[in-house]
This record gives C-alpha cells, sequence and structure tokens, in this order.
C-alpha cells in the first residue's frame, strides 16, 4: 500500500512531510527523532524537528509507526505495527533488533492478574550484547 493510501485509510490528511516519515519509517529500523529528521530533510528541504514529531505522533496515534522507549534511551520509531512483536536491546551500542513474540497466539497477551484491563499490546525488552559488542568485548 502506498504512502498516500496508508495516511487516507488512516483517515489522515495526505501530506509532503506526513509522506517523507513515512517513506523514512518503511525503510525500516528503529530511529530516533533526530535520525528520522535528518533523513526527512533530504527529501524535503525546510521541516521543522516539531514537524516531525507532530507527524510521528499523528502515524503512531493512526496505528501506522510505533514509539518504543528502551529505558535509558530515547525514543525511537518503526514501521512495524499490530503484531505484537518486542526488541533486543545491545547494553553496548543501543542497537535495536525486533524479536518476534515467543510462543503461540501473542501469549504474552495473557497475564495471570489484568485487574479488569483488556490487553491488546505487551511491551517486552529483552537485553544483552549485540555479535559486534560480543566480539570487541572478547578484544580488550
Amino acid at each position: 500500500m502506498s504512502g498516500e493510501e496508508q495516511l487516507r485509510s488512516a483517515g489522515l490528511r495526505v501530506t509532503r512531510p506526513r509522506l517523507a516519515v513515512l517513506d523514512v519509517l518503511d525503510a525500516g529500523g528503529h530511529l530516533e527523532v533526530d535520525e528520522i529528521t535528518r533523513r526527512v530533510r533530504e527529501r524535503i528541504d525546510s521541516v521543522s524537528t516539531q514537524a516531525v514529531y507532530d507527524v510521528l505522533g499523528a502515524l503512531s496515534r493512526a496505528g501506522l509507526a510505533r514509539r518504543i522507549e528502551p529505558a535509558g534511551s530515547p525514543a525511537r520509531y518503526e514501521a512495524r505495527t499490530g503484531d505484537n512483536h518486542h526488541h533486543v536491546v545491545c547494553r553496548g551500542c543501543g542497537l535495536v533488533a525486533d524479536v518476534d513474540c515467543a510462543v503461540g497466539s501473542a501469549p504474552c497477551l495473557d497475564p495471570n492478574t489484568a485487574h479488569g484491563f483488556e490487553v491488546d499490546e505487551a511491551e517486552v525488552t529483552f537485553w544483552g550484547l549485540c555479535p559486534d559488542c560480543q566480539s570487541r568485548r572478547t578484544l580488550d
């Protein structure tokens, strides 16, 4: 589905900044706002950081982007939404990678006690060292 179609189906106006941010997110990764802004500016000459924040907020609320906030790290955004996947974060370099839900159909969505909540998403973050950081550790 094209960016224009994604925006329209989510009930959002089609604007150049929204299309540019979607394009950046669709390229993949778990990007901080500064990196998204830099990449958007390569496509659109004048766009403020605040405009990118506003677009990311609108896309997140519409379900077209996902905001993740690993502890001690700035917020990051990704295009992969709606599948309740998790993340693994490197303690050394901060690299973030996707981890599919562990077993069966989203077992993490069935907590022992939900306190009356209707749970629709679980946020699990695994921490460790990526292969590059592991190899650097053994060289030290």
